[in-house]
């Protein structure tokens, strides 16, 4: 069975501290070696001490005259001292050199000890994260959430690995809902574009038996046919809807002036109870996109903003430039506003807080700057009410 990532590490970094060591250790040793004193040293020392003691017994000092006993107990003497200091300093140095091998020993034990005490040490702060990470990852590709930010172990670098790898996990979750919600807006256009072609069918016919009733209508039938007429044309309408929702901008895209398709619609869409303060630079900036799908989603949210108000009060439209060439669009009205936990989903379709809305407006004004490559916010007017703001690449 191989060896897990942590446990090699452990081996290499034991290896690196005690190999070398090692051969400290044992070239000390073959230099002691070297340099202590031979057999053959120490058997010539005893040889020379042996053979003085040899000729000191056999010579008849009687017969020596005074000076030559002199120089031969003087050299005896020399001799003897010389053997002694011999011995002692040889036994001094079996001593020391006893001393400075367990000395060398110790010493060569406690770097192994904290060769492995530090190599486990490594081991766990560069297998962990790197284990950890390698979690992450198969998280990451099972789409299962990352653990809660905590305390980075390891070196900094392995901090900056968490932080990408967050990063990289958020935007494959964003990309994920982008593309869920793509395929759910495609599947929802081909619905509303063959449910919008099956209600045309019959509603042809709906009003013409309504409108040759209504000739000659009898006084029991005329609130009926009022209720078949108002009917009649709220399905119109719903199908109108579901047509344009299930069909995206067509031809070749022109530049639109904003400034021009907001003073006109101002001009035609809002009431005279109502105050229209315009905010438009001049020149107006220009995006590239189609007219007629522009003008129909800024005419949605006008006229959700005047039906908010209940035909009066003061409408704020204001149209700005922002840097890496994007086109900001605002329009605001002081109406009783969306509720907090319905504008994340009043984009989708179906979701109104109109009695009777189809909730098809607003997910119809998402598509069409969706295809112009733009985006749409919603959040609170100060005061009560609710701002609308559209980017738009310039």
């Amino acid at each position: 069975m191989p060896l897990v990532f942590r446990h090699r590490i452990l081996l290499v970094l034991i290896a690196l501290g005690t190999v070398p060591t090692a051969i400290a250790v044992l070239g000390w040793a073959l230099t002691v070696r070297a340099n202590s004193p031979s057999v053959q040293t120490r058997q010539a020392l005893d040889n020379v001490s042996r053979s003085g003691r040899v000729l000191l017994e056999t010579l008849d000092t009687t017969r020596l005259t005074p000076p030559e006993r002199r120089a031969l107990s003087a050299h005896a003497s020399e001799l003897n001292a010389a053997l002694s200091r011999i011995q002692r300093a040889e036994a001094s140095r079996r001593f020391y050199v006893a001393g400075l091998t367990v000395i060398i020993l110790a010493l060569g034990a406690l770097v192994v000890y904290s060769s492995a005490r530090l190599g486990g040490h490594l081991s766990r702060q560069l297998s962990r994260p790197i284990e950890e990470l390698i979690q992450w990852a198969g998280m990451i590709g099972r789409s299962e959430p990352l653990p809660a930010r905590e305390l980075g172990r390891g070196a900094p670098e392995f901090d900056a690995l968490r932080l990408a790898l967050r990063r990289m996990a958020d935007e494959i979750r964003r990309g994920q809902a982008r593309e869920l919600e793509a395929e759910r807006l495609r599947a929802f256009r081909e619905v509303a574009r063959r449910v919008a072609h099956e209600m045309k069918n019959p509603l042809t016919p709906i009003r013409l038996a309504v409108a040759q009733l209504a000739r000659r209508p009898e006084p029991a039938q005329r609130e009926a046919l009022e209720v078949l007429a108002a009917e009649a044309d709220r399905l119109e309408r719903l199908a109108r809807e579901f047509t344009e929702l299930g069909r995206l901008p067509e031809g070749p895209p022109a530049a639109v002036d904003l400034g021009e398709v907001l003073t006109e619609l101002a001009r035609h869409s809002v009431p005279p109870g109502i105050t229209c303060r315009l905010e438009i630079p001049t020149p107006a900036p220009q995006v590239l996109g189609h007219y007629d799908s522009l003008r129909r989603a800024l005419s949605n949210l006008i006229h959700n903003a005047v039906e908010a108000m209940g035909n009066r009060g003061l409408l704020e439209i204001w149209v700005q430039g922002v840097p890496r060439g994007a086109v900001t669009v605002g329009i605001r009205d002081h109406g009783p506003g969306i509720p907090a936990e319905l504008r994340e989903k009043v984009f989708e379709p179906y979701v109104t807080t109109k009695p009777d809305g189809t909730g098809l407006g607003l997910a119809l004004v998402k598509q069409i700057l969706e295809a112009h490559g733009g985006r749409i916010r919603v959040s609170e007017t100060p005061g009560g009410g609710a701002t609308f703001e559209l980017r738009l690449p310039a």
